[in-house]
């Protein structure tokens, strides 16, 4: 029952803010809660729910400060210089403005952080988005795309995840999947290609004058120590992401203090730079700690574990051997509907542990459990969606039906090109 309960909810949720019947904060909220008391557990809701909501708290943190850090640093002119580049080249034309809407947020998002990416890139081209009329939804499923790619780095959480589950080495798991990640972007861009295609049929080119475009970025002179302070200091920041020195929250925290005092000494400054973006951060944090009732109910009714039962009971015996290629497909709607942790922590290891009577190494079940990771994006427990949606002024269910068949294509491409290269077994 509890697992008809669990499986049930989800649909439920799906449909009501799909089918805009209650926006993502108040089915976060509600839904898991009319459910959890159909199952009997009403007595037990309240610690249920504050662990939820304590477990995301960091994530919260962190991402109150990145947003504050990028944007503090996109006002401070950091991004100017690669910005106007883009800008020159992409001038008028729908096709390359899509285009270069992937390659920015390929670069962007080598850090793998999809907040970072999302708050850059929108920063950069929205204005050229609405000057020519390119659909912002388009920007959104590109951007959606292109992170659901880089978020398979190895700093980024679901990398680190899947090579702890299967304790591989992370150095080796990485250069086995480089090919993979190369054909998911190279998907990526095929995809901003045709749908850039599309724009500019629908709208032509649209003819710029010399520098429109541009009004909203000051001249940044790369010699101004300004500049480089803020160089020196994001550079730092990814690299102590990177190397897991200290904790994300306490690394945002520090780096946009430092920032602050640099770029906006003054007290009135300050005050305003936190108030001009206090939205975007509130829009946020509120669907963070709303995930936090869901996840806590979720694993507090033991949900999640009915789930990850009913998966290992529904596997024939048969299919043992073909254990990779099964996680690799069920990778997509589960991490789609499960933490990362749930998925990663919970369900893998139990796969792999089935897998290995058949001889398949835990690093072909690691890059197997890793291609769903671009449906992973779209899922409601994935903060930054939610931050992407609130800063082009989307519908978060509109964007769901957008992107989510151009997401499952990534999949399927990394899926096909493993299989290719020998990285996931097909054939016995």
């Amino acid at each position: 029952m509890l697992t008809i309960l669990s499986y049930t909810m989800i649909v439920c949720f799906m449909y009501l803010i799909m089918s805009k019947r209650l926006s993502p904060l108040v089915a976060l909220i509600l839904v898991p809660i009319v459910f959890a008391c159909l199952g009997g557990f009403a007595n037990g809701l309240g610690p249920m729910m504050l662990n939820g909501v304590k477990m995301l708290a960091p994530t919260g943190i962190m991402l109150t400060f990145a947003i504050l850090y990028f944007c503090m640093m996109t006002d401070a002119g950091l991004f100017n210089p690669l910005i106007k580049v883009i800008l020159k080249i992409v001038k008028g034309d729908p096709q390359r403005i899509v285009l270069g809407t992937a390659v920015l947020g390929t670069c962007v998002g080598l850090d793998g952080d999809g907040a970072t990416t999302y708050i850059i890139t929108t920063a950069a081209l929205l204005p050229l988005y609405r000057r020519t009329g390119i659909s912002l939804q388009v920007m959104a499923t590109v951007l959606l795309l292109t992170i659901g790619v880089m978020n398979i780095l190895p700093w980024a959480g679901p990398f680190s995840r899947a090579a702890s589950a299967m304790h591989v080495d992370i150095t080796d798991l990485f250069i086995e999947m480089i090919p993979i990640m190369v054909a998911g972007l190279a998907w990526v861009w095929f995809v901003a290609f045709y749908l850039g295609r599309a724009e500019r049929s629908r709208l032509g080119t649209i003819s710029l004058e010399d520098g429109e475009g541009l009004e909203n970025f000051v001249e940044q002179r790369l010699s101004d120590w300004r500049f480089l302070f803020n160089a020196v200091l994001t550079i730092t920041l990814i690299a102590l992401m990177m190397l897991n020195v200290m904790p994300l929250p306490i690394l945002f925290m520090v780096a946009f203090a430092l920032g602050l005092v640099v770029n906006f000494p003054s007290m009135k400054a300050q005050k305003d730079v936190i108030g001009t973006h206090a939205a975007n951060v509130l829009a946020v944090t509120l669907l963070i700690f709303a995930a936090g009732i869901f996840v806590g109910i979720m694993s507090g009714t033991g949900m999640v574990q009915a789930i990850s039962e009913s998966l290992v009971a529904v596997i024939p015996e048969a299919a043992g051997r073909y254990m990779s290629t099964f996680t690799a497909f069920i990778s997509m709607p589960f991490t789609y509907v499960l933490t990362n942790d749930a998925f990663y922590f919970g369900i893998l290891p139990i796969l792999a542990e089935t897998a290995n009577h058949y001889g398949l190494t835990p690093q072909e079940m690691a890059i197997a459990s890793l291609i769903g990771q671009p449906v992973h994006l779209l899922s409601p427990l994935v903060a930054s969606t939610y931050l992407l949606c609130g800063l082009l002024n989307i519908d978060y269910g509109d964007n769901q039906r957008a992107s989510i068949g151009w997401s499952v294509g990534t999949c399927l491409i990394m899926f096909v090109v493993a299989v290719a290269l020998g990285k996931i077994s097909l054939i016995y």
